[in-house]
């Protein structure tokens, strides 16, 4: 008993309880917890961008052969593009089928905007396909680095592990340098997971006390169908294609069932992106694999976020009554292709994005996203569960096509037993 109690999962487990019922029965000390939410998702955001640059780094110069690289990173982007296309298809089934706004009537002139002016605004910032491209070329890669712009860290890490790798033997000190760096972010990490339970306590705490329990009637119907949406692309297609190279997708998620209860309790897939490739290297994946892949798909595989802008989207034009054809709805995956890639795992940038999406589709009103904006933070949970699944399941399936998960290793440690 006294070791389940000191395990990760069952602190959060109690963490979110506790932050839950006092959010409930007492609201204004609920919200009153937001900040120590706040404060563990800023700890985690603390090294999120060093560590991807130091992943990337190490993870590409690491590779002796550099076609080897470039074949990874090729496979990788192309099974980011079809997989995130699937998630798309599946929302746009399940919205069609289910039409949960059909019937709203809802006059977007008579919205209350106010909360969500600050969204529209950001929204508003985002540019178009080019500019996005030249975007994620940096004027300052130490700028950069401070302020956390993962596409522009991910770019020069790819061009600074590329010229490693040319090297040989001569880039070795900034290697090991580079390698005792990322040992001591590890270390941090582990720090910082120790208050895990009370930054899901926080956040858990400030959603029920904000917004209270009786906020999942008023748009139930959507967010239930968003939920059955991620669990047909995780059980149904994730389960599928694992299953297909002999990997149990039960088993995987048990042997992640931590860092899936810190995401449930604190929304961001940002949270345990650090012990999520920790894990994934010790069950079998070579780190050269899980330090690209990973990463990368943080940026470019987030299927939980095109999963809820697609459905939100088509939500919103059924709740307006400008319902989309089907060739404005191809449109819109189109867009969402674009707009989704480089959204961070961390509460609220969906939103953001949803507001960029929606002046480009054309005849939905950018102010009808305050129709969603009371359960878009109940809906993130399940948006950074699906993503976080995703991109765990898009390194084991990559490490296997290029030989480079052991699976002897990887059902040693799926069997639940302990590698020492």
């Amino acid at each position: 008993m006294k070791k389940l109690f000191s395990t990760l999962y069952f602190q959060v487990i109690v963490a979110i309880i506790i932050g839950a019922t006092l959010g409930h029965f007492y609201p204004d000390l609920g919200v009153s917890l937001k900040p120590f939410g706040d404060g563990f998702i800023k700890l985690i955001k603390m090294i999120i961008a060093p560590l991807i640059f130091c992943s990337i780094v190490l993870g590409i110069a690491g590779m002796e052969d550099v076609k080897k690289v470039g074949r990874l990173g090729m496979r990788s982007m192309i099974y980011f593009q079809v997989t995130t296309f699937v998630a798309m298809f599946i929302a746009l089934a399940v919205i069609n089928l289910a039409k949960p706004g059909v019937g709203m009537n809802i006059d977007p002139s008579s919205l209350d905007t106010s909360e969500v002016t600050s969204y529209i605004e950001k929204g508003k910032e985002k540019k178009g396909v080019v500019q996005f491209l030249l975007d994620i070329i940096p004027n300052n890669i130490i700028g950069s680095l401070s302020e956390g712009n993962i596409l522009q860290v991910l770019f020069f890490a790819i061009l600074l592990g590329f010229a490693f790798s040319k090297m040989g033997q001569g880039a070795e000190p900034v290697k090991r340098v580079l390698q005792s760096f990322l040992d001591g972010l590890f270390l941090v990490i582990k720090m910082i997971m120790k208050v895990a339970p009370i930054g899901a306590m926080g956040a858990i705490g400030f959603t029920v006390g904000k917004y209270g329990l009786g906020i999942l009637k008023s748009l139930g119907l959507m967010m239930f169908w968003f939920y059955v949406a991620c669990l047909i692309y995780i059980f149904i297609f994730l389960g599928i294609l694992l299953w297909r190279y002999k990997i149990s997708l039960w088993q995987f998620l048990g042997y992640i069932k931590e860092e899936l209860l810190i995401v449930l309790g604190t929304s961001s897939s940002e949270s345990v992106l650090p012990a999520i490739m920790e894990k994934l290297e010790r069950a079998g994946c070579s780190k050269s694999t899980v330090r690209l892949v990973i990463p990368t798909g943080y940026s470019f595989n987030l299927d939980g976020t095109a999963i809820y802008l697609t459905m939100a989207s088509v939500f919103l034009a059924q709740a307006i009554n400008h319902p989309m054809g089907l060739s404005e709805q191809l449109f819109l995956l189109f867009v969402l292709t674009f707009t989704s890639n480089g959204a961070a795992g961390v509460t609220g940038s969906g939103f953001i994005i949803l507001a960029a999406t929606l002046p480009i589709v054309g005849h939905i009103p950018v102010e009808s996203i305050a129709i969603v904006f009371g359960i878009d933070r109940f809906m993130s949970e399940a948006r950074a569960l699906t993503n976080i699944i995703g991109n765990a399941s898009a390194a084991l399936i990559l490490a296997k096509t290029e030989n480079e998960l052991d699976m002897e290793q990887l059902n040693y440690v799926l069997n639940k037993k302990t590698i020492q």
